[in-house]
């Protein structure tokens, strides 16, 4: 049996992990679950799963609502590195993933990475641990796609195209975005997912993410990916080789399947709970241009990728901040690019391959953050291009 450690166990990914592991009991042992602030279904799982480990967001502070039994409260990293643990499904949201990944992978764990925000803030680090030998495979669904593209084919990549529902505004005027509540930014019209990425699609701010793993998981430059809209998210990504062929990765819109191609990787195992794709039923697929106009955190991140160094650190913080600050109801929906960019022009940079600089960097942004929500606005975004 392979030993499994969920990191965000209590999130959407880590749900649908489990639900994976459900299907089949025989293959997998759940040795560590790491949840965050959910305990009521934190406790859920270690009483139905009954792992050696088990963490939380403020363990000294949060031990005492749990009822452990022979479970031994531990750190994320603990959790990543034990010795049973042969693979760590890395799905926590933010900045927290990013050391429990580096030692996973320093212990000679395969990760199995959800995170995106990792390989963004430490990209330079982590594609080094990967090319002298240390196993990372993606998890989220267009990476997925990409990966499973290039299963049998050589290097030769000409184009990659990343492909986005356009999240929950995509038809609405833009003239109405700032009038939009966190109850309607929520409802995404494709996908079932937490908080946080649910906001992140709709500003973009998860693709411009996404195209960043990209760069750093597969090598490919930044002139050689491309986005496009596709609303029905059937096709999850695709890859153009440099004979003109294109492969794509097509299926439901159900993250369990890519959970499940790298739980067992490199085998495919057939599922019978896992909805099969009505090729005939489908009808049109649509794939349109991006308009980045309507989509001003795309912009702001990519300038930040391009940018390099400690500005991807400082640019996932300041988002996390400000979708959080809009969920709360303190900024507008239409503040969070604008916020994020004041951020990062406050910025003096690293060169992103020290995890010290990193992580300082983090945390000076979300200090940042917090302080410049609080200030006046002096321009916003639209004014500022």
């Amino acid at each position: 049996m392979k030993g499994i450690a969920i990191l965000g166990s209590t999130g959407s990914i880590g749900q649908q992990t489990l639900d994976v592991v459900r299907m089949f009991p025989n293959e997998f042992r759940v040795v560590g679950l790491a949840g965050w602030t959910n305990l009521s279904l934190l406790q859920q799982q270690l009483d139905e799963f009954h792992p050696k480990l088990a963490s939380c967001q403020d363990m000294a502070e949060n031990l005492h609502a749990l009822r452990l039994g022979n479970c031994s409260p531990a750190s994320l990293e603990e959790v990543a590195c034990h010795g049973d643990v042969d693979l760590v499904v890395m799905a926590i949201s933010g900045s927290p993933c990013l050391l429990p990944t580096i030692r996973a992978m320093q212990a000679g764990k395969t990760v199995a990475l959800a995170s995106k925000e990792a390989m963004v803030m430490a990209g330079p680090i982590i594609a080094k641990m990967v090319a002298d030998g240390a196993k990372l495979l993606p998890v989220d669904s267009e990476p997925s796609a990409i990966w499973q593209c290039l299963q049998g084919e050589s290097k030769a990549i000409s184009r990659i195209i990343l492909t986005a529902s356009g999240g929950a505004f995509r038809d609405r005027p833009v003239d109405d975005l700032p009038n939009v509540t966190p109850k309607e930014a929520l409802k995404h019209p494709t996908w079932s997912m937490g908080k946080k990425i649910t906001i992140d699609s709709a500003t973009l701010m998860n693709k411009a993410l996404e195209v960043i793993e990209s760069h750093w998981m597969f090598g490919a430059p930044w002139e050689k990916i491309e986005v496009v809209l596709h609303p029905q998210s059937i096709v999850h990504s695709m890859v153009e080789f440099c004979d003109g062929s294109v492969k794509a990765q097509l299926g439901v819109p159900d993250m369990r399947l890519p959970i499940q191609y790298a739980l067992f990787y490199p085998q495919r195992v057939a599922n019978a709970a896992l909805q099969r794709l009505d090729v005939a039923g489908l009808g049109a697929l649509a794939f349109k241009p991006l308009d980045v106009t309507r989509y001003p955190c795309f912009s702001v991140a990519m300038e930040a990728a391009r940018a390099g160094g400690t500005y991807l650190a400082a640019l996932c913080a300041a988002d996390d901040v400000a979708v959080n600050l809009f969920l709360e109801g303190r900024i507008q929906f239409t503040g969070i690019a604008g916020l994020v960019q004041r951020v990062l022009d406050r910025h003096v940079t690293g060169d992103g391959e020290s995890l010290n600089d990193i992580l300082e960097a983090e945390a000076w942004a979300r200090r940042t953050a917090l302080e410049a929500a609080a200030a006046p606005v002096p321009h916003s975004i639209k004014e500022r291009r």
